[in-house]
């Protein structure tokens, strides 16, 4: 896991792609190949807004923000996984969010370089055996932490996820929110977005499939960074 600075990114949510000048004349493959991309771009900012409809039902909430606070990087492409016997945090937010790939990743296969996340943010959270594993093909680097008495600190803590799974319960949850309003752990998504906010979350059982992780203040006591033949 990575650490950031809590400050806007901008890199989170496409733009529009541009078009050229007057005097640009692309061939008529290039046209087409660029309709095809636009045409992905736009359905997947669609789904944006329905992605995080779903997760209070399911029990499934953790650790994201992107958007106005998150990813300020190119991620790799690659999945990770993260796992806690016990989350606990003040402040939660979550909502849905695209995260991009450097140009000409080979990961990004026919995704265009985009993956569909969904985003959330805790402003403080600790957790019991954090676990992190990466497939690195054949084996994975193993990181592990907080397995003692003192447990696993993080401030401005965020995640972007594609699965999420845990028994979770919130304190003064709110559903339905413009992402552009949230206040609880000082992350504002994009205007338009569906989101929801929580005072307080707690998590037992924890599974995550991350592809960012982003941390203005992260405490790992019992740091254990090792490859294994088994991931979390």
């Amino acid at each position: 896991m990575a650490s950031s600075p809590d400050v806007p990114s901008v890199g989170n949510t496409p733009e529009n792609p541009g078009s050229g000048s007057a005097s640009e004349a692309p061939s008529a493959a290039g046209t087409a190949s660029g309709g095809v991309r636009r045409g992905r771009v736009r359905a997947r900012r669609a789904a944006v807004m329905a992605v995080p409809a779903t997760l209070v039902a399911a029990g499934l909430a953790v650790l994201t923000a992107q958007g106005a606070l998150g990813v300020q990087f190119a991620i790799s492409g690659m999945p990770f996984t993260v796992t806690a016997t016990e989350l606990n945090g003040t402040g939660f937010e979550q909502f849905g969010g695209l995260d991009n790939m450097a140009d000409g990743s080979p990961n990004a296969g026919d995704t265009g370089g985009q993956v569909l996340i969904v985003t959330s943010a805790i402003k403080n959270a600790t957790l019991d055996h954090l676990c992190q594993s990466v497939d690195l093909g054949g084996t994975n680097l193993l990181i592990t932490a907080g397995s003692g008495a003192t447990k696993v600190k993080a401030s401005d803590l965020t995640t972007d996820s594609t699965e999420l799974s845990g028994d979770a319960a919130f304190d003064n949850i709110e559903i339905g929110n413009d992402a552009s309003t949230l206040d609880k752990a000082g992350v504002k998504g994009p205007i338009g977005v569906f989101s929801q906010q929580a005072d307080t979350v707690h998590i037992g059982n924890l599974r995550q499939t991350n592809y960012a992780t982003t941390a203005g203040v992260f405490k790992l006591p019992g740091l254990k960074l090792r490859f294994s033949d088994s991931g979390c």
